[in-house]
């Protein structure tokens, strides 16, 4: 914003500098050459005066002399021509002695008793030059014309002095502009670029250096002040949120525990009709005990500081399915995996492995025996840059689109879910996923069931990967490298 408003202070200065200065230029050189030409045909018609005189007596033959001493003192060049036209003399010798020039325009002009001015550049060879042509003389007859003439040069120069003065005294005008703007500008600026930091630390989570409220226009000011307000009252809010999601679920645990332990002991006391009621209680319970730990989980995750590291992907896909395929056996359910192995990738520490827990879990109990559930990775192009994506394909019902879009919500189950879920898993997913700076989506799978998409960010490489197997097509979306794919790069969890 700083140079924003420098550059508005300049350009501002600059339109009232050229306003200013370039029609005083003009004008100055206009004036200028209008007095140079009034002083030219003054000196001409003095000149001329002289010379009528000298005619008159009979002296015709002090011209030349009188011509040359003349153009010596004026820098001028002077010839005198007689009554018909015929030159008398020339001081610069360019034109010889007798040459009729009644034919040229300000001779013609001057031997009807009018004077002409006016700038040639064809009297004087490679010179432009002002002339001042004037009769000698007044009445019915005209006894000699005198023309005079000046280079330019000395015009030139000096209207080319005064533009670089103007460009001089213009620049250091906006140098001194461009001082105090930029001084005022800082000035004006510096609350906003306080607040900018005050605002990213509260974005984080924690506003731990507020802005200075004594700094800068009154009104920034006052903007200040009510934003620090609005900020130490927003972390109170959201400490008091936490510390109540935290101390509530972490009371609940003892109760809960304690009430499952005596509904289990009413096993034996209870007759055989009521055991389905009291196996219902029970699951109950344990299904309560689950949603209270991953309320714990997730108040841990957000009141915890979030630390970024690089994770071999590769490395813990393979193991996670190692360890789920026990699992999934016992459903008769295979997990495969598949994709060209994609390296390492920036993660939250010990997120992926529990990304991947909730991804199979939720899978596994949607997954029909006899089918496989698919752990693909692949790379894939994205506006900011080239990204990784780990696939979890199963092959059960899948989800509506509604459904998807609400899956991430906390406690959202789908209507129809035949499974005790808790409706936190896909939430922590999201919010594992986000603190390492990738995403989560779920997208149907080809040929019915979902894909859960994560997308993370490629850590630096270490060595050349080689391709693991490749993906079939009906199970990953592309595995195209950065250079081509066109894939989502979203990420997906149920």
């Amino acid at each position: 914003m700083t140079r924003r408003l420098l550059l508005s202070y300049l350009s501002l200065m600059a339109l009232v500098l050229l306003a200013l200065e370039v029609p005083f230029g003009f004008v100055y050189a206009r004036n200028e050459l209008n007095r140079f030409s009034h002083t030219a045909e003054l000196g001409a018609v003095t000149l001329a005066s002289v010379c009528e005189e000298k005619l008159e007596h009979g002296r015709a033959s002090d011209l030349p002399e009188f011509a040359r001493d003349y153009a010596r003192r004026t820098g001028s060049g002077v010839v005198i021509t007689d009554r018909g036209g015929t030159v008398l003399t020339d001081s610069a010798d360019a034109t010889a002695v007798g040459t009729n020039l009644s034919s040229q325009p300000d001779i013609a002009t001057a031997l009807r008793d009018r004077p002409a001015t006016g700038i040639r550049d064809d009297l004087v060879p490679g010179v432009k030059v002002l002339f001042a042509t004037v009769p000698g003389g007044s009445g019915d007859t005209v006894p000699c014309v005198v023309r005079t003439l000046y280079p330019l040069t000395p015009i030139a120069e000096k209207v080319h002095a005064t533009w670089v003065a103007l460009g001089v005294v213009g620049l250091g005008v906006l140098a001194v502009v461009a001082l105090i703007g930029f001084a005022l500008a800082r000035w004006i600026t510096r609350p906003l670029r306080a607040l900018e930091r005050a605002t990213t630390q509260l974005a984080d989570g924690r506003l731990t250096d507020p802005p200075d409220t004594d700094r800068g226009p009154p009104e920034l000011r006052r903007v200040t002040a009510t934003f620090t307000r609005t900020a130490t009252r927003l972390q109170h809010l959201l400490h008091a949120q936490q510390a109540f999601a935290s101390e509530a679920s972490h009371q609940l645990k003892t109760p809960l525990t304690s009430l499952r332990l005596r509904l289990e002991n009413f096993e034996p006391h209870l007759a055989a009709c009521a055991q389905d009621s009291l196996g219902d209680a029970i699951d109950e319970v344990a299904r309560l005990s689950r949603m209270v730990q991953g309320l714990l989980a997730l108040a841990r995750l957000e009141n915890s500081a979030i630390t970024q590291e690089v994770v071999d992907l590769d490395a813990v896909v393979a193991d996670r399915a190692a360890i789920w395929t026990a699992f999934a056996g016992d459903q008769r359910v295979g997990i495969a995996v598949t994709g060209p192995e994609v390296g390492r990738v920036w993660a939250v520490a010990g997120a992926l492995e529990q990304i991947l827990d909730n991804l199979l879990s939720n899978a596994l109990s949607v997954s029909p025996p006899g089918t496989t559930i698919t752990l693909a990775t692949t790379t894939a192009t994205a506006d900011d840059g080239c990204t990784v994506e780990l696939h979890v394909i199963d092959q059960g019902p899948g989800m509506t689109e509604t459904d998807r879009q609400r899956a991430f919500d906390r406690f959202w189950r789908a209507a129809d879910a035949h499974h005790d879920g808790t409706g936190l898993g896909l939430s922590m997913v999201q919010r594992l996923t986000r603190a390492g700076g990738g995403d989560v989506a779920l997208n149907a799978a080809p040929g019915g069931g979902l894909d859960a998409v994560v997308r993370l960010r490629p850590g630096p490489a270490v060595r050349p990967r080689r391709p693991r197997t490749a993906v079939p097509a009906a199970q990953a979306a592309g595995t195209a490298g950065c250079s081509g794919s066109e894939t989502s790069t979203r990420v997906a969890d149920r």
